[in-house]
């Protein structure tokens, strides 16, 4: 491989995320249940979330969006406004959650650093990636800050283009199959799986990858096997 730039998506690839994502849910189906019953809550709020993403994109302020407009429809428009400022206030508690680094990130950064170019490749919030990014320390490794809208086969040519580099000198690395995988092996670049142990359904895939370009590990550190 005749690589450039390393590329890493941010969240639950670099620190942890959908776990904060799944703990306000749970508290979400709380403050509802006695409207409809948690299965229920979850099934409506993903729908609405959804539905929702091609308006407000990626990212902490459209959930909160996203959980008011399914309060709004699970309780036919009578949600008392207390239960919008407990949802209000959720939101805000997800926005300074703090940032905690997953297993092998720094060292796997600190062993690269010099050796390729790497960039930061996430979906989300710009202004709340940046702030997770400032605070977990690691912005010092990093040349380049990509906040997409979205991980689609497009955005990842308008990213490489950006980078003046081919699509075969591009290798990245996430733990969405959908996002971080598929469109990157489309479009001619090398791509790695780390799994995190929990994963937004709408980031799910049902079939398996296989691909010349594509390689699964566990754990982070053992991308440095392949970048020797």
């Amino acid at each position: 491989m005749n690589l450039k730039v390393i590329a890493f998506d941010a969240d639950d690839t670099l620190w942890i995320n959908e776990t904060y994502f799944d703990e306000t849910e749970k508290k979400f189906c709380g403050l509802m249940e006695d409207y409809l019953s948690h299965q229920g809550i979850s099934k409506e709020l993903f729908k609405v979330e959804i539905d929702n993403l091609k308006l407000y994109g990626y990212g902490i302020k459209g959930y909160i969006l996203s959980m008011i407009e399914a309060a709004m429809n699970i309780s036919n428009n009578t949600i008392p406004i207390e239960i919008i400022e407990k949802i209000i206030q959720y939101g805000k508690e997800l926005l300074e959650k703090p940032i905690v680094l997953l297993e092998g990130v720094e060292e796997t950064l600190a062993a690269l650093h010099g050796k390729y170019k790497l960039v930061v490749a996430t979906k989300g919030d710009l202004l709340d990636q940046r702030r997770k990014l400032h605070n977990s320390g690691l912005g010092h490794y990093f040349h380049h800050i990509e906040v997409m809208s979205d991980k689609q086969e497009i955005d990842y040519s308008d990213l490489i283009k950006r980078l003046e580099i081919q699509p075969e000198e591009f290798f990245m690395i996430g733990n969405s199959l959908k996002s971080d995988v598929l469109p990157v092996l489309a479009i001619g670049g090398h791509a790695v799986h780390i799994p995190f142990h929990t994963t937004w359904a709408h980031e799910k895939i049902d079939h398996k990858v296989e691909h010349e370009n594509f390689s699964a590990y566990e754990r982070i550190t053992e991308v440095l096997k392949r970048l020797k």
